[in-house]
């Protein structure tokens, strides 16, 4: 069985831990650089990314889990997506740069300015929208080519990604009840595996 760990430095871990124990997986949660021994793939939950970032510089993870994530399935939700791009804007916080995209890391404002909408996401909600949860949450500004596009607002504005083994939602699939995100992260676990 594939293992999977939630990277558990601050956010919401727990509720990512939850569903993919749901869908069937091994998980794990992820504080230090040994606890990466075994992984098959990770998920980088939402939170505060410079908060993030300062802590897994902290804890001596910032290299490691780069190594990870050049070879194996990496997710990042919110503040995950932030410490997956290469571009947040900014040059001080720390990240692992490896997604080949552009992030405007508060792109719909303050907590109050939250939302929830149904996307039609490629691949994974094409039938049936999804309940996409935005908190504080980033936007992709720029894909480049090396990126599928799997969801973008009715409006304008990348909130889904996808490149190769790395995928980078904007919302909060953890948040609700709906398992497809976290079944779609599975299967791409198990295909890396095969």
């Amino acid at each position: 069985m594939p293992k999977i760990g939630i990277l558990a430095l601050q956010g919401a871990f727990i509720e990512h831990q939850k569903m993919l124990d749901t869908v069937g997986a091994e998980t794990t949660q992820v504080r230090l650089p040994d606890d990466l021994q075994d992984l098959d793939g990770l998920v980088i939950p939402g939170g505060e990314s410079t908060t993030i970032g300062k802590l897994a510089t902290q804890y001596g993870l910032i290299a490691p889990l780069r190594e990870f994530a050049r070879s194996k399935p990496t997710w990042g939700t919110c503040a995950g997506l932030i410490f997956l791009a290469k571009d947040i804007g900014i040059e001080a916080q720390p990240i692992l740069g490896l997604m080949d995209i552009q992030v405007n890391r508060n792109a719909f404002g303050r907590q109050v300015d939250s939302f929830e909408i149904p996307l039609i996401i490629k691949g994974i909600a094409e039938d049936a929208p999804f309940p996409a949860v935005f908190i504080r949450a980033p936007m992709v500004t720029h894909a480049q080519p090396t990126v599928t596009v799997l969801a973008t607002l009715p409006k304008g504005g990348i909130v889904a990604v996808q490149q190769q083994h790395l995928l980078g939602t904007a919302f909060h699939p953890e948040l609700t009840d709906d398992l497809r995100f976290h079944e779609y992260f599975y299967d791409m676990v198990k295909s890396n595996l095969a």
